[in-house]
C-alpha cells in the first residue's frame, strides 16, 4: 500500500535496458538533465526498472551528480568524496546517511535567509554579516549531529586504578572509527576557515 501511495504521489519515470528514461506523467522520452530540472524545480519522482519494476532512484540521482560533476560544475570536495568512499563497510556507515541529511537540512534551510540577504540588502557589509552568521550556524548544527552520532563524544568512562594501563594504551592507541570521525572534524574546521576567508573577501 505504501508504494502505491508513493506512485501516487510521484513523477513515475522508467528506465529501459536501452538507457532511455521515459516520463509516464507527460507520455514522453526525458533526459538526465531533464530530472535534474525537476528537482530544482521540487518535483518528487521515481524512477523504476522498466523490466523489473525496482526502484532505481538512488542510482540516477547519483549518476545526475557524477554528469553535473564532470561538466566541470565540481561542488564535491576531493577530501569529502575520499571520506565518503572509506566509510562504506565501516561500523559507522548506517550512521553517515542520517548525519549528512541532517546537515543538509540545515544549510538548505539558511540558504533562503542567505538568498534573500543578496537579493533585498542594498548595504553589501550587511549581506556579508547575515550569510556569516548563517554560515556559523550551519556548524553549530554540524557539530550538533556530529556529537549525536559520534559513540565517543563526551563519555569519560569511570576508570579504577587497575584499569589505567589499559585507558593509557586505549588512548595512545585509537580505533580506525575514532580516527575517520577526527578527520570530518578536520573536515568541517576547513570548511569554516573557508567561510572566513570568503567573508574577508
Amino acid at each position: 500500500m505504501a508504494q502505491k501511495k508513493q506512485d501516487a504521489d510521484c513523477v513515475i519515470i522508467k528506465k529501459y535496458a536501452n538507457r532511455r528514461l521515459y516520463n509516464t506523467e507527460t507520455s514522453s522520452y526525458v533526459t538526465l538533465d531533464h530530472l535534474a530540472q525537476l528537482v530544482r524545480d521540487g518535483r518528487d519522482f521515481v524512477v523504476r526498472d522498466a523490466k523489473s519494476g525496482d526502484d532505481i532512484t538512488r542510482a540516477v540521482l547519483a549518476q545526475i551528480i557524477f554528469e553535473q560533476e564532470s561538466r566541470g560544475q565540481e561542488m564535491l570536495p576531493i577530501p569529502f568524496l575520499r571520506q565518503l568512499i572509506g566509510f562504506y563497510g565501516d561500523r559507522l556507515q548506517s550512521m553517515v546517511p542520517g548525519y549528512l541529511q541532517t546537515s543538509m537540512d540545515a544549510f538548505s534551510q539558511n540558504q533562503e535567509h542567505m538568498r534573500a540577504a543578496f537579493e533585498n540588502s542594498l548595504n553589501p557589509a550587511q549581506a556579508m554579516s547575515m550569510l556569516d552568521e548563517a554560515a556559523r550556524k550551519n556548524m553549530q548544527v554540524f557539530e550538533q549531529t556530529f556529537k549525536m552520532f559520534n559513540p565517543f563524544a563526551d563519555k569519560t568512562p569511570a576508570t579504577s586504578p587497575h584499569d589505567t594501563k589499559a585507558d593509557s594504551r586505549s588512548d595512545q592507541a585509537p580505533t580506525a572509527s575514532e580516527g575517520k570521525i577526527d578527520a570530518l572534524e578536520k573536515q568541517l574546521a576547513a570548511m569554516q576557515s573557508q567561510l572566513d576567508e570568503m567573508r574577508k573577501k
